[in-house]
């Protein structure tokens, strides 16, 4: 598409937008009477207008039937997260079997590497991004030295050359291949929360299958985000969270994925609770524990009645705007426009004020684009959040904008390119 630096073209394109009146279904926050343009929710998705709606509904149903809602009502809580199960699966690309919601996002990643890291002998290394969010970072060196190993020993992080910011799926492939005899587990983000980079899940799947270790993926800015296939990529394990770009409100409820070829696996660990034990036997309360099928087996508590319930409005927001598939045609364009207005203001200012570190290649990034500003990063920021744009800094000197395509406009993105060159003359 050829692009234009103005107003009208952006206008244009927002009445070309199928998608449109999703912007209508979310809440904006405000200041100064006026609404942000948000443009946060890599970090905290805006709140559906029906959430407060359905969080009405589940609490009418714990005022009237009491303990008795987790057999009786429209949706009895035992069974409630089953009606999330076929509106996940589209997410992430698996089988409904494969999917359930539970717990948080770290706690399931603790969870599953129970189950999926597994070291034995020389095998015991596990191999991540460089600059992982912290939590995994945390969570992997916990496990290791739970397995009585050394981190700086049990960890291969593959960094970028000299000089980028972005890993090469190349150089993921060849740290694989070339520790292949010492790792156990591969375990990546899906889309790296700093730089915004999609990372190449089915190839670093293939090549961590190729020598024989399990690979599973934080998909907490992915999920939601970008069309995923786990089913077919043959993911080992993933789990994510729902408040970024799943709209699920601050803390929500996480979800998992297991392939199914893992079902049948009795040699696999896993730290059990009531929840996960077998439906139809469940209240006989006997000892020795026996998993549900699929990734339900996985459960360790009860169903977290109200953060599912605002799971399930936004999911079926996603059913509403046709899943990924149109959502990530405008994410594409909302993301194509915004390099271009970035270009552009380096261009009118004569030098590049702003380095873009997201991948420009489509299929390398999703909605978020990172940017390092060449001088006065943190000023330009809050001078955008003064000028009502709300974007997210992240130390040092990294500005995060991503024009999600469920709420956000081209309008936004063109307001947004105007005022980092106002912002940037004024300072300059």
């Amino acid at each position: 598409m050829n692009f234009e630096n103005n107003l009208a073209f952006a206008q244009a394109l927002d009445q070309q937008d199928s998608l449109r009146e999703m912007r209508n279904e979310f809440l904006f926050p405000q200041q100064n009477g006026k609404p942000f343009i948000y443009l946060c929710g890599n970090s905290l998705g805006l709140q559906p207008k029906v959430a407060r709606e359905v969080l009405e509904v589940q609490l009418n149903n714990w005022q009237n039937l009491a303990v008795e809602g987790w057999f009786d009502g429209d949706s009895p809580w035992m069974f409630y997260h089953k009606e999330l199960k076929n509106l996940m699966a589209p997410i992430v690309g698996s089988k409904p079997l494969e999917v359930c919601p539970m717990n948080t996002l770290t706690v399931n990643l603790h969870l599953l590497m129970v189950s999926f890291y597994q070291p034995k002998a020389k095998k015991y290394k596990i191999i991540m991004e460089f600059g992982a969010f912290p939590s995994d970072q945390y969570a992997i060196e916990s496990q290791i030295r739970f397995h009585g190993y050394d981190p700086n020993d049990a960890i291969i992080e593959v960094k970028p050359r000299e000089g980028e910011y972005t890993l090469r799926i190349e150089d993921i492939v060849k740290t694989i291949e070339e520790n292949g005899d010492e790792i156990a587990l591969v375990l990546f983000g899906g889309i790296n929360y700093f730089t915004g980079q999609w990372f190449d899940m089915p190839a670093i799947t293939k090549a961590g299958h190729k020598i024989g270790a399990i690979v599973g993926f934080d998909l907490a800015h992915a999920a939601g985000n970008v069309p995923l296939q786990l089913h077919d990529w043959n993911v080992d394990f993933a789990c994510w969270c729902s408040y970024k770009y799943q709209n699920a409100g601050p803390g929500g409820i996480s979800g998992i994925f297991v392939h199914e070829k893992h079902f049948g696996d009795t040699s696999l660990n896993r730290f059990a609770g009531w929840w996960g034990y077998k439906e139809d036997q469940r209240f006989k309360m006997e000892k020795g524990f026996i998993p549900e099928a699929g990734a339900d087996g996985w459960q360790v508590s009860c169903t977290q009645v109200m953060p599912m319930a605002l799971y399930h409005a936004s999911l079926q927001l996603f059913e509403k705007a046709g899943f990924l598939d149109s959502l990530r045609t405008k994410s594409k364009t909302l993301t194509s426009y915004l390099f271009y207005l970035i270009n552009q203001v380096n261009n009118t200012l004569g030098e590049e004020q702003f380095k873009i570190i997201t991948p420009q290649a489509e299929n390398e990034r999703g909605a978020q684009v990172s940017i390092i500003a060449k001088a006065d990063g943190k000023k330009i920021f809050d001078a955008l959040v003064a000028h009502n744009v709300l974007g997210d800094w992240r130390e040092p000197n990294v500005i995060r904008l991503s024009p999600v395509p469920m709420y956000n406009s081209f309008e936004d993105v063109f307001r947004t390119g105007e005022l980092l060159l106002t912002i940037s003359q004024s300072i300059k």
